[in-house]
């Protein structure tokens, strides 16, 4: 304690007083209570956030203080120091002057529009309260230049004044309530004594003050509810902005506005902006690049530019260079850091969910299940693990996907938790969490893959999952999560576990019809080939030799490919001494020849096929072996004996097996249809042929089988442009097309395109018809020959 009394040139009133109350060895509550003002009035003016209390106040300090006459007059001159206004600063504008807005804003144009009839929405003066707005989104979104932005356009609607204050969620201290509250009832002009000190009244006082106002109130950086909902109190003209990165789920009557990255145009546009149009126009795919590397992230784009507006001599491709190795590292400017805004949320999650948000970065996909989350964790349920994520989107971490129940890391964000686990995690940590991934997505999706085995006597029966309770749910999980399961079995396979890849593919075989595209099954099932071999099970190598030749010929097109494959399942599994896969390997190879236009089936491989299948015990392989022989008496004129044996078969497959129908009894059912139409539609029986034909259509949609569908597409438009209906005939056509596109079946989209133009010469269309068959031509040079 010093007996001295302070300075007092220039010094500040609370400089002044703290000074002097240290002297009389007095508390805050002493002097409160000797004094009769609040001790919160006496913390609030000795911490500067009352700068100029009212002279009854100074005096009623002066007796228990002990100030003599020259120390009152000196503490009472200080005090009017702090009441001077700064020159040219309108009062409402004392405290919380708003940011310099920024000229090359683009990319919210839409947000802007939102926020603008928002506030045009305030003169209705049956409102009670003002209106609220939340601007949410990951760190960098640009949600603080938004509202900056918005307040400087508003000048107008807002005559009494916009007021800025920062609530700085993502510090350490963020601030209090009750000294916001504060603040905005002094650039009110409430003089500091006159402040009530119970945060209540403080914001009691602020409606009363703001019932009859206009005015525009930006709460930056907000931390949570409990720090915001105090500060809402705006009155019936007023428009109050929240900005966090925290989506305040819990606030009452708020309008919401999520921000996410820009759009690829508008991300070009701020680049345009920053660094000039001319430059981004020479180097166009560079600054395409450029925008994807920094993630269409504006506060990324921002740096990217700066950096490139303070070199003009540098070429957009070496920064393009240098992103690709150190993201995060190379997208600094000065003090605008992509990696330290990351870190200000980051430190704000608890424990457990840093640690999901470092273990998500090891799904191989952009988005996730809650499953996935709960297994790099350990979580005991998906209910645990769903609480984490939900704490990370309410940060803004992660992002719910547009697919329900799915979450996805923004393109840097991913990068920056990946560089937390390789910092906080040890390496065998990190691999056992990994392994956990990939052996639930493997073990997943191969309890996903049964649920499309035919019900044939043979195939393993469907395992119950959390994951899904049908083979709805199981069709969807396989599709939703094709990207990460797929990461996973070629994972494992690396890792040479062999059994789990073969399970897999083994899984998947009849999904294969259904779902996924040519070169994920060429992928898997060549996998499983390497695992067979590796395990040396002649028995495994021939069942995946089998489904590779089947890929081969019916997704790819390699005929020759399928051949070989298809005999070297016949050897493998002649070894095994397995009559059920030499049966396959005759169904596979004989299938592969009716491809190829230059070879000659015998038609006792099919035969063969059958009786092999009949040994093993397989009706269904049976059947599937007759459906090929009908088939080849079809190419070859055989109407009569065609028609015969496919009803056979067409009865067969429509019939109950035991068990549950699946997906696959009902699609084998449709494609024996289809065949069956089409030998009906040579024996002139147009009606037949089309409604077997639609029956295999409808059968195919029902079950989400896409090569099904593009194939009952192809044939019924042929049937329809038969019969003369042009219009549905080019409809069902174009429809096969655009399925053949997208799964990857280029010589049948090659087919179609042909069919389509054939129909365009007969519609009178022939710029139609050549613009297909130029399109086929294209396709078919791709393919190595022209159709």
């Amino acid at each position: 304690m010093t007996n001295a009394a302070p300075g007092r040139a220039a010094t500040s009133f609370r400089v002044l007083l703290k000074g002097y109350r240290v002297r009389a060895d007095l508390t805050q509550e002493e002097l409160a209570e000797g004094s009769g003002v609040s001790v919160r009035a006496i913390s609030d003016m000795e911490r500067g956030i009352a700068k100029s209390p009212q002279r009854r106040t100074i005096e009623a300090l002066a007796a228990p203080l002990s100030l003599t006459d020259e120390e009152l007059t000196g503490l009472q001159k200080a005090a009017r120091r702090g009441r001077a206004p700064s020159p040219g600063i309108p009062k409402t504008h004392l405290i919380g002057v708003l940011p310099a807005d920024v000229d090359d804003l683009t990319g919210r144009e839409s947000d802007l529009d939102a926020l603008r009839a928002l506030s045009s929405d305030l003169s209705d003066g049956r409102r009670r309260a003002g209106r609220i707005a939340i601007l949410s989104g990951p760190p960098g979104t640009g949600k603080t230049t938004l509202a900056v932005r918005v307040a400087h356009n508003l000048t107008e609607e807002f005559p009494d004044g916009r007021l800025f204050l920062k609530l700085r969620g993502m510090s350490a201290e963020p601030a209090n309530p009750a000294d916001v509250l504060h603040l905005i009832l002094r650039s009110l002009g409430v003089d500091a004594v006159r402040i009530p000190a119970d945060p209540e009244d403080r914001a009691g006082l602020c409606r009363s003050l703001l019932q009859d106002r206009a005015v525009l109130i930006v709460l930056d950086d907000a931390a949570d509810e409990a720090q915001v909902r105090p500060l809402l109190v705006g009155g019936p003209r007023c428009l109050t902005l929240v900005t966090g990165r925290q989506m305040l789920v819990g606030l009452e009557c708020a309008s919401r506005l999520p921000l996410d990255v820009f759009g690829e145009q508008d991300a070009v546009s701020l680049l345009s902006a920053i660094i000039g149009a001319d430059r981004v126009a020479r180097e166009r795919q560079a600054a395409l690049e450029l925008v994807e590397l920094c993630g269409r992230l504006p506060l990324a784009l921002r740096i990217a530019g700066n950096r490139l507006a303070s070199r003009p001599t540098w070429p957009l491709s070496r920064l393009v260079d240098q992103l690709r190795g150190r993201r995060l590292t190379t997208l600094t400017a000065g003090d605008l850091c992509v990696r330290s805004v990351f870190e200000l949320s980051y430190r704000q999650l608890s424990p457990n969910a840093a640690a999901m948000f470092r273990r998500l970065s090891l799904v191989p996909a952009a988005d996730f299940p809650v499953g996935a989350a709960m297994t790099l964790v350990e979580a005991s349920d998906e209910d645990d693990a769903a609480v984490f994520l939900e704490e990370l989107a309410d940060a803004s971490l992660l992002q719910t996907s547009q697919e329900n129940g799915r979450y996805q890391f923004h393109d840097l964000l991913r990068v920056f938790a990946t560089e937390r686990l390789a910092r906080e995690e040890a390496p065998e940590v990190v691999a056992t969490a990994e392994k956990r991934l990939s052996d639930w997505l493997v073990r997943t999706a191969t309890a996903a893959g049964r649920y499309f085995h035919p019900t044939d006597g043979v195939s393993p029966l469907p395992v119950a999952t959390p994951s899904f309770g049908d083979h709805t749910g199981a069709g969807r999980w396989l599709e939703v999560e094709l990207k990460n399961w797929l990461a996973a079995v070629k994972s494992a396979a690396a890792r040479g576990e062999h059994r789990p890849v073969l399970d897999l593919a083994e899984s998947m075989h009849w999904y294969s019809e259904i779902g996924g595209t040519a070169s994920v099954w060429y992928d898997v099932f060549g996998l499983a080939v390497n695992s067979a071999i590796a395990l040396g099970s002649k028995r495994d190598e021939a069942v995946h030799r089998n489904y590779l030749s089947w890929v081969q010929a019916s997704l790819h097109d390699r005929v020759e490919e399928s051949i070989r494959m298809a005999r070297l399942a016949w050897d493998a599994a002649v070894e095994a001494g397995d009559r059920r896969e030499q049966g396959w390997a005759r169904v596979y190879l004989t299938s592969a020849h009716a491809r190829d236009a230059d070879a000659t089936t015998s038609p006792k491989l099919f035969d063969e096929a059958a009786r092999l299948f009949e040994e093993a015990g397989y009706p269904l392989g049976v059947h599937v072996a007759r459906t090929m022989r009908a088939s080849y008496w079809y190419r070859n004129g055989r109407f009569a004996d065609a028609a015969e044996e496919f009803d056979a078969c067409v009865r067969y497959f429509a019939q109950e097996h035991g068990g549950t129908r699946t997906p696959v009894d009902d699609t084998n059912y449709a494609y024996v249809l289809l065949r069956s139409a089409q030998n009906l539609a040579a024996l002139d029986a147009p009606d037949r042929a089309l409604t077997q034909g639609e029956t295999a259509l409808a059968l195919f949609r029902r079950h989400g089988a896409a090569m099904g569908q593009a194939r009952a597409l192809q044939e019924t438009g042929r049937f329809l442009r038969r019969q003369g209906d042009h219009a549905n005939a080019h409809r069902r056509l174009s429809e096969a097309e655009e399925l053949y596109e997208r799964i990857g079946l280029t010589q049948a989209q090659i087919d179609t395109l042909g069919e389509r133009a054939a129909l365009a010469d007969e519609r009178g269309d022939p710029a139609s018809a050549r613009a297909d068959r130029e399109r086929a031509r294209g396709l078919g040079d791709r393919l190595g020959g022209v159709p």
